[in-house]
């Protein structure tokens, strides 16, 4: 585990004092100007660490390659797992360099909304918050969040055990995002000899997308009564590819499922392998599924939910409750730690991936004062219980 040198408590003070809005935004655009795809990191986390240091939290880079900043009440040891708030974001993006800019209210660059905007909310938020004794606030930037690895999260889940925990990404500074669906990725392949054209045989082409169609077919019937997107199987066909080289044939695919709360990975596996096995065609398959999650949905009132909404409420803004059909490291340690969480940060979620992404900065700031009066709430409330 790397760290930062030591500071004092008056140091720590006085950097909190003396934030300012320029200061967070000068630590976003810093982030978003570092490009970090998935698994190449860690220049992006040296210069968080750093940053967060230098903002009064005692900061430092884990085993897995996580930015962590820790605040504490100056002259306080850390105390128990079940007293810590874990403000949990991701620093990797997706691949597509896009020009950092600022155009008047306007940060452009990747990941500035998924999901650098949030992450650098809190850890404005964390280094300004007044904490109650007994209680800190970490704040993690993982990584691997946008590959199936969700390696940063990972870890996280098994190093802490937090009291609640707000996961950083984009929902509009006056939005709450209360779950995400689960995920199943399948990988098909079929290799055969080659055969003439006007022969009787299917062709593994033909073969893989006769699997496919049925596949969409059986998805429907898995959720009968679904009501829209989020409750329901959501199967998309991600890749498809052929090859010949006049000897053997070759045919493969690549299915992404978004799966709605009660529709397991294990249970979309056992349909896919079912369509094989009964086709006649598809006797040759090979199959293989990974990056299996389970949906994770909390209700509006739970104790993480119900202090961001208040925070919205008290910076002028009405909270809206929202589930998305992608998934997010609340997926990852939402079962594992099983404590009030939720999912907010500054950004429009139909940026992300996109040529397009940006960041309002007006918002951005407003972000931070919500996540710091959230923090401070639910803060207090933890203070009042005993550790356990």
């Amino acid at each position: 585990m790397t760290r930062t040198s030591g500071m004092s408590a008056f140091e720590r003070a006085t950097a909190r004092a003396n934030f300012t809005d320029e200061d967070a935004v000068s630590l976003l655009y810093g982030m978003v100007a570092i490009e970090s795809l998935s698994g190449k990191e860690s220049a992006v986390a040296m210069h968080i660490a750093q940053r967060m240091h230098s903002m009064g939290l005692s900061a430092s880079i884990d085993e897995a390659g996580n930015a962590v900043g820790v605040a504490i009440k100056p002259g306080r040891q850390p105390t128990a797992p079940s007293q810590d708030i874990v403000l949990l974001g991701h620093m990797d993006t997706v691949p597509g360099r896009i020009p950092v800019r600022i155009e008047g209210d306007i940060l452009h660059g990747r990941g500035s909304v998924d999901a650098k905007g949030p992450l650098a909310a809190f850890i404005v938020a964390a280094a300004t918050a007044t904490l109650p004794p007994g209680v800190r606030v970490v704040v993690i930037g993982a990584v691997e969040e946008e590959a199936a690895t969700s390696r940063g999260a990972r870890h996280a889940a098994s190093a802490y055990r937090p009291a609640a925990c707000i996961i950083g990404e984009p929902s509009h500074w006056d939005g709450v995002t209360l779950g995400y669906k689960g995920r199943l990725v399948v990988d098909l392949a079929i290799k055969r000899g080659s055969t003439h054209s006007a022969g009787p045989d299917a062709t593994p082409a033909e073969s893989a997308a006769g699997w496919w169609h049925a596949v969409q077919e059986a998805s429907k019937a898995l959720t009968p009564g679904a009501k829209g997107a989020f409750d329901s199987v959501q199967p998309r066909l991600r890749s498809f590819n052929t090859t010949s080289d006049g000897l053997a044939e070759t045919a493969s695919l690549n299915v992404g499922f978004r799966l709605p709360p009660g529709v397991t990975p294990l249970g979309v596996e056992a349909m896919c392998r079912a369509i094989a096995a009964e086709r006649d065609d598809c006797a040759d398959v090979v199959l293989r599924c990974s990056a299996p999650e389970v949906a994770h949905v909390v209700d509006r009132a739970s104790p993480v939910a119900r202090a961001l909404s208040n925070a919205i409420r008290d910076h002028g803004g009405s909270p809206r409750p929202r589930v998305k059909t992608g998934t997010s490291d609340m997926n990852v340690v939402g079962p594992v730690w099983n404590c009030p969480i939720a999912a907010y940060g500054p950004g429009d979620s139909a940026l992300d991936h996109t040529p397009g992404e940006h960041i309002s900065i007006a918002e951005y700031l407003r972000s931070i004062q919500v996540v710091r009066t959230a923090i401070e709430s639910l803060a207090r409330e933890i203070a009042l219980r005993p550790a356990e």
